[in-house]
């Protein structure tokens, strides 16, 4: 022992003198390890020679040719803690970062052992309070939490920063819950929130669109002397718009006014959108025009461009966008869009494309929403040509088809009675991942109805299956409840022994609707059998199938009120919802 420390101070002495090649010399290498650099940089800043003779050791150690030497984790944490201990705050930060991502500090083990050898808790939570913004700030928001959570266990007050970026990350990613757990947290280590903190929180109501809770923080600041700021009073006026109590947000703004805090852009374009998106153009044009102490910019006119295309006001629409164009404000592809939209929407699509050109003459690039709005009113007309051309430059832009897409194509080729083509697309769309509609289906089923084709739709199934494709409940349920509807029950009976033959329990959808058919056509002991297997399987109709039900068939008001009438009688439902239903 006595001999390690007189080895620890000989290695001092050559550090301190600057005499660092000597400790390569073979006397000395084979037992110059990691713990023995951990024992020397602790030795060095217990004696107050202060970080400068350390650090530059620390670093030369690594740059020496040939020696192929690596600082150990717990060498590593030492220094950081030697730079932090005499304020060298940014080559420390800079040293934890480092590593911070690679030797797992946030494992409860890890972090254990590494605080232990160190017992000065302003130090520690310093360290660990960077350790948290680190975490935090590369969207690892987990290991964020369990430093927090390894500080609070140690005793260790988090820095009110690292609180506030941690509760910030949790916000961004949308974990409203955990924000709050972490709050609570926050609070019991003793830590005081301050404007950013209520700020990050009121935020996280935003987002959950949680009035109550947002006004409760902002009692809570005034209790304890926070005052809120421009932030504060944007974010409560965007959830006030968001849940249309555009009341509230006006009297946000009036306060706001009052406290002296100016209203700046984003306060009257949340105001504004807030009208714009429930049509109400008279008052978000008065707001536009009450603008004082701002300058409307592209989110101005934007949203003023798209409200006017909710209320079907394309011309003045097309008016803003070239007063926004006249003012040197350029149009973003959201504008377009809403523009395209109204366009295609009266069926004008050739300015749509000249629309487009402009877009690409201004480098705007179109995004999904672009080509869908294009590619969806050539397939309303038939033009499947134009469509596919659209679908193909959106592919070669980058862009990749999504559910809306394929959606819009299935139905134009399905319009045309292009049903090979139509199939086709719904495997595709199976293929990419994403489960069709029961309006996918139906179409698919309407057009080989229409072409007296129905042996195609009871195909399907074994065409699914020989693609790999999962043949499950949803495909039958669909298939059958479309075939019921349009009154072709031969192919809607035959699928339905199809699917018991593979062993598949038809749900109380499959069973009612096949039931209802039945019935409509006079087959009654039909209707009858569905029924009582429905009773003897416990099939119910819910306020959801009920209400589904209802609007299929909102022509058959007699048919469907006898139906209802069985179906209680068998007590496939409850009279009281029955009594609730039509009292609605």
């Amino acid at each position: 022992m006595a001999e390690e420390r007189q080895f620890i101070q000989s290695v001092c002495a050559f550090v301190i003198k600057g005499q660092w090649s000597n400790l390569f010399n073979p006397k000395f290498g084979v037992i110059l390890s990691s713990t023995t650099i951990h024992q020397v940089l602790l030795q060095l800043s217990l004696h107050n020679y202060g970080p400068s003779p350390s650090w530059a050791f620390f670093r030369w150690l690594e740059s020496v040719p040939n020696s192929n030497y690596k600082h150990s984790l717990q060498s590593t944490w030492t220094m950081i803690h030697v730079l932090t201990k005499h304020r060298h705050f940014r080559d420390a930060q800079d040293l934890l970062e480092k590593i911070s991502h690679r030797d797992f500090l946030s494992s409860p083990s890890v972090l254990n052992a590494l605080v232990s050898t160190h017992d000065d808790p302003d130090v520690n939570s310093h360290v660990l309070s960077w350790l948290v913004i680190f975490y935090a700030n590369s969207k690892m928001t987990q290991d964020a939490i369990q430093v927090f959570d390894h500080m609070r266990v140690r005793g260790l007050k988090p820095h009110l920063h690292a609180c506030t970026v941690l509760l910030n990350s949790l916000v961004k990613d949308r974990l409203t819950d955990m924000v709050w757990k972490v709050y609570k947290k926050v609070i019991r280590v003793g830590v005081v929130p301050n404007i950013h903190v209520y700020n990050v929180l009121i935020h996280a109501c935003c987002n959950s669109r949680d009035v109550e809770k947002a006004e409760s923080l902002v009692c809570e600041m005034e209790l304890k002397c926070v005052f809120p700021d421009l932030f504060t009073y944007n974010t409560l006026i965007s959830l006030y718009c968001k849940r249309s109590m555009h009341y509230e947000a006006l009297s946000v703004q009036h306060r706001m006014e009052r406290a002296g805090v100016s209203p700046d852009i984003v306060t009257y374009n949340s105001l504004i959108y807030g009208f714009c998106r429930e049509g109400r153009m008279r008052e978000a044009v008065r707001l536009f025009r009450e603008i004082k102490g701002a300058t409307p910019n592209h989110v101005t006119y934007t949203t003023l461009i798209d409200g006017y295309c909710r209320v079907n006001d394309l011309e003045e629409s097309l008016r803003l966008l070239e007063v926004m164009k006249a003012k040197g404000l350029y149009p973003g592809v959201v504008a377009y869009n809403s523009i395209l939209r109204m366009l295609c929407k009266e069926g004008r699509i050739r300015e749509g494309n000249k629309l487009l050109i402009e877009m690409n003459e201004r480098k705007v690039e179109p995004d999904n929403v672009t080509c869908n709005t294009l590619i969806n009113a050539y397939c309303k007309i038939g033009d499947m040509r134009s469509a596919l051309k659209v679908k193909d430059r959106m592919l070669e832009a980058g862009l990749k088809l999504d559910s809306f897409t394929y959606k819009a194509l299935i139905h134009g080729f399905c319009k045309v009675q292009d049903m090979e083509n139509a199939k086709e697309l719904l495997f595709s769309k199976l293929d990419t991942g994403f489960s069709p509609s029961y309006c996918t289906y139906s179409w698919i089923v309407d057009g080989f109805c229409n072409q007296e084709n129905e042996d195609a739709i009871k195909r399907l199934p074994d065409e699914f299956g020989k693609r790999g494709l999962c043949v499950d409940l949803s495909l039958y349920r669909a298939l059958i409840r479309r075939l019921c509807k349009r009154e072709r029950f031969d192919s809607a009976e035959t699928l339905f022994n199809f699917m018991q033959g593979k062993k598949l329990s038809g749900d109380c959808i499959i069973y009612a609707n096949l039931a209802y058919a039945y019935m409509k056509a006079g087959k009654s002991s039909d209707a009858t059998a569905m029924l009582d297997e429905m009773y003897k399987k416990r099939l119910m109709i819910t306020r959801k199938i009920y209400r589904s039900f209802n609007d299929s068939y909102a022509s058959d008001a007699d048919v469907i009120r006898v139906f209802w009438d069985h179906m209680v009688e068998r007590r496939l439902m409850s009279r009281s919802l029955l009594k609730e239903m039509v009292n609605l």
